[in-house]
């Protein structure tokens, strides 16, 4: 049982390794994936980073509930808004996030997939929000994020029934990029992974900021803040490069710098 962590060429890839638990989240889990996101975001060597599951049954199951349900937590542990950030839980992580969903994808999965920028799905991944069965509500940007990405209807049928849909389904709403065979799935999300890794770094980071802060901000306002950034990447060496490859008809070598 582990958050396994790899780092090759760039491409993180982060695994949540409790099959026999259908990758469901204990506290010790979260931490550890915790610290996994922490290092995607700080460590320079990482410009994309790919999370699944363990096995070939689910991508991750959510918290598992016998380990917090009932659990005394001290009141003022509401206002350590920092302590254990996760992805979805707020975390800005600011270099691309793909997610493989092999299976089962509910719960905190499911807010976990829906704080990720891409998504690939094998044919039996199946998702939902399933919190309301169990007396409690999707957090960590479950009642959020679900609302911002697929239609208002669809997202409510989610949160409020619990039922989960089929990966066919998933990617008619929006939900997912693609969906393919199990055999073909890592290699699917690494193909995104690549061909990410091979763009400037800095102008991926900050395109995706600029993306997801849109949602916090007038048109006025993106459309201003685009022009400071982009004013900001022109003085970059990997700008300088970017050009100097076009010119010389080859492939450019960006540091991130």
């Amino acid at each position: 049982m582990s958050i396994d962590f790899e780092l090759e060429d760039g491409v993180a890839s982060i695994t949540i390794n409790r099959p026999e638990k259908r990758n469901a989240l204990d506290a010790e889990h979260y931490e550890g994936l915790s610290d996994a996101w922490s290092r995607v975001r700080d460590d320079k060597d990482v410009r994309v980073a790919v999370i699944t599951g363990a096995g070939d049954k689910a991508f991750c199951a959510g918290a598992d509930l016998k380990n917090w349900v009932g659990r005394e937590q001290e009141l003022s542990d509401l206002w350590l808004t920092q302590k254990g950030q996760l992805l979805n839980r707020g975390l800005e992580v600011w270099k691309p996030v793909i997610s493989a969903v092999n299976g089962c994808c509910i719960g905190g999965g499911m807010t976990l997939m829906l704080a990720t920028d891409i998504r690939v799905a094998s044919e039996n991944a199946t998702f939902g929000l399933a919190e309301v069965k169990r007396g409690i509500i999707a957090a960590n940007g479950g009642t959020q994020r679900v609302m911002q990405q697929v239609p208002y209807c669809i997202g409510m049928e989610m949160l409020l029934t619990g039922d989960s849909i089929d990966a066919e389904t998933a990617a008619r709403w929006g939900l997912i990029n693609r969906v393919v065979p199990l055999e073909n799935l890592r290699g699917e999300a690494l193909m995104y992974a690549h061909k990410i890794n091979a763009n400037a770094p800095l102008a991926v980071q900050a395109a995706k900021e600029l993306a997801v802060r849109s949602h916090e901000m007038t048109l006025t306002e993106g459309l201003r803040m685009e022009q400071m950034v982009n004013r900001i990447l022109h003085n970059s060496e990997d700008t300088k490069e970017g050009k100097s490859a076009f010119a010389e008809k080859r492939k450019p070598d960006f540091k991130g710098e």
